[in-house]
């Protein structure tokens, strides 16, 4: 806990007002800062259409069951993302066969998150049907099968920063970096870990934030939890995040850090 005279509150307060109107100095046609209790949410990004149907499930729950789609965190979170940049929906066109389906996912797959988005002419058209929602929920298979396996998502070699401490100067610069992407209309994929608890190992996109006084209100898709929104909240005061409604985790605190936003990190 951050405790003290003037000078630590004047620096919370400076803290506070950096997070805050460090988005506004980006350039693009970004969203508007929000003011309290007004949420910013990711240009043209809707949960209910822009998601996966199906969950990646958690092993440790179901410890007897084969072939079940676990540890997909990484490749579900990176894939809502990759459909959300590079794939166009048109449900007027004829449906494929399962197959096609699945080379066309890969296809998107194939293109690095971190890139821009392609112009609405150039990208993967997924014809016979309007959203992922609609499309993953009736090719489950196809789709599961063109996102790939999770090996090399374990070995990713920015994994291993959930194994070393971090300072809360650094958790309060990933928090500015958020809201500057969020500002940008971009949504963020986030590494989340309580270590040294083995319960929070996880990654999930940010596409929605909320003032809330001196906090952020991180709104959340969770590959874990295809129903509905998860928060995680950064408190500007202690510089540090807390699993708010993280599923299938006690609330309490988390380091955090942005994934999939370059070739290298």
């Amino acid at each position: 806990m951050l405790s003290g005279g003037r000078p630590k509150a004047l620096g919370q307060v400076a803290l506070v007002a950096l997070l805050f109107t460090a988005a506004c100095a980006t350039s693009g046609t970004g969203n508007v800062p929000a003011a309290d209790g007004r949420q910013v949410v990711t240009t043209d990004f809707a949960f209910a259409r822009d998601t996966f149907t199906f969950r990646n499930e958690i092993r440790s729950r179901h410890p007897d069951v084969e072939d079940l789609y676990a540890n997909y965190c990484f490749v579900l979170a990176r894939g809502v993302r990759q459909f959300f940049l590079f794939a166009r929906f048109d449900p007027s066109a004829p449906k494929l066969a399962s197959a096609a389906y699945a080379e066309r996912v890969r296809e998107v797959a194939a293109h690095p998150p971190w890139h821009a988005p392609l112009p609405r002419d150039e990208r993967i058209v997924i014809p016979g049907y309007a959203s992922l929602r609609e499309f993953s929920r009736a090719e489950e298979a196809a789709v599961k099968t063109g996102l790939g396996g999770p090996f090399w998502t374990w070995l990713h070699w920015t994994n291993w920063r959930v194994t070393f401490p971090v300072t809360r100067g650094q958790q309060a610069r990933v928090a500015r970096e958020i809201l500057q992407e969020l500002e940008r209309g971009r949504m963020v994929q986030l590494l989340i870990t309580n270590l040294p608890s083995w319960e929070l190992n996880h990654t999930v996109v940010t596409y929605a934030y909320r003032r809330a006084g001196p906090n952020v209100e991180l709104t959340v898709w969770d590959p874990n939890n295809p129903d509905g929104p998860g928060l995680i909240t950064f408190d500007a005061t202690q510089r540090r995040f807390w699993a708010t409604d993280v599923y299938d985790t006690r609330p309490g605190p988390i380091r955090v850090f942005r994934m999939y936003y370059s070739w290298l990190l």
